[in-house]
C-alpha cells in the first residue's frame, strides 16, 4: 500500500471513531433526560399525595443515602424545588440532545458518511431499506467514503 493509502485509512478511522463518540454522547444525554423525566414523574406522584396529608403528620425523606425523619410541612417546599430544578435541568439536557443531533448530522454531511439500512428518499428524507422493500442483512453498520 502507498503512504498515501494508509493516511486515508487512518483518517477514516478517525472520522469513524469521532462519529461514534458523537452518537454515544448523543445516547448518554437521551439516557440522562429519560432518568431525569423519571424523577419529575416520581416527584410529582409524591407532591400531590403529600398535598393531601396532614402538615403536621410524620414523613420520612432519603437524603444521600440515609432516611431522615421529618414532617410533610417540612419535607413539601424541598420537594417543590427539586421538582421546579429538575423541570429547568430537562429544559438544559433537551436542548443540548438537539444541537447534539445537529451537530452529528453536520459531521455525517461534512464527511459524507452513510449508514447502512438507512436511505435518502427522492423528498431527501430518510427511510430504512426494510421500508422500500428489500431488507438489510447488517443493520446500523457505518461505511465511509
Amino acid at each position: 500500500m502507498s503512504s498515501e493509502a494508509v493516511k486515508a485509512q487512518m483518517s477514516q478511522e478517525k472520522i469513524v471513531a469521532q462519529f461514534q463518540q458523537l452518537r454515544n454522547e448523543q445516547r448518554n444525554l437521551a439516557n440522562s433526560l429519560n432518568t431525569l423525566e423519571m424523577d419529575l414523574r416520581e416527584h410529582k406522584t409524591v407532591i400531590e399525595t403529600l398535598n393531601s396529608a396532614d402538615p403536621e403528620r410524620k414523613c420520612f425523606r432519603l437524603i444521600g443515602g440515609v432516611l431522615c425523619e421529618r414532617t410533610v410541612k417540612e419535607v413539601l417546599p424541598q420537594l417543590v424545588d427539586n421538582k421546579d430544578f429538575i423541570a429547568k435541568t430537562i429544559t438544559t439536557v433537551t436542548e443540548d440532545l438537539s444541537r447534539k443531533g445537529q451537530e452529528l448530522n453536520k459531521f455525517k454531511e461534512e464527511h459524507n458518511i452513510k449508514i447502512r439500512g438507512e436511505q435518502i428518499g427522492p423528498e431527501g428524507t430518510k427511510s430504512s431499506e426494510a421500508e422500500s422493500g428489500s431488507k438489510a442483512e447488517n443493520r446500523n453498520v457505518l461505511v465511509s467514503n
